[in-house]
């Protein structure tokens, strides 16, 4: 079992930055990988950037050049930094991890919500 909790969403305006933070617990080891995605209001969750246990990084082309994903391994944490916000950026962001290289994924946090003001 893998226990996930995002916090450090808000509101922010159109170019600005937040930091996510996505605190794990439990049998993170064994989680080859670990993603933030996102479900913007209407629309499917999608994912946006996800890290390997090797330190392999990828990102959906939206969010390439602005988003980095990270982790700190002596913490449990895994971070998502994100600049130059947009309004399509708003939605609900979410914290996964999985046995293999996800997507899908094994393990859910509950969601920070983001809201980027135009």
């Amino acid at each position: 079992q893998v226990q996930l909790v995002e916090s450090g969403g808000g509101l922010v305006q159109t170019g600005g930055s937040l930091r996510l933070s996505c605190a794990a617990s439990g049998a993170i080891s064994e989680m080859n990988s670990i993603a933030w995605n996102r479900q913007a209001p209407g629309k499917q969750r999608e994912w946006v950037a996800r890290i390997t246990s090797g330190g392999s990084k990828n990102y959906v082309d939206s969010v390439k050049g602005r988003f980095i994903i990270s982790r700190d391994n002596a913490k449990n944490t895994i971070y998502l930094q994100m600049n130059m916000l947009k309004p399509e950026d708003t939605g609900v962001y979410y914290c996964a991890a999985g046995y293999d290289l996800g997507p899908p994924f094994d393990y859910w946090g509950q969601g920070t919500q983001v809201t980027v003001s135009s």
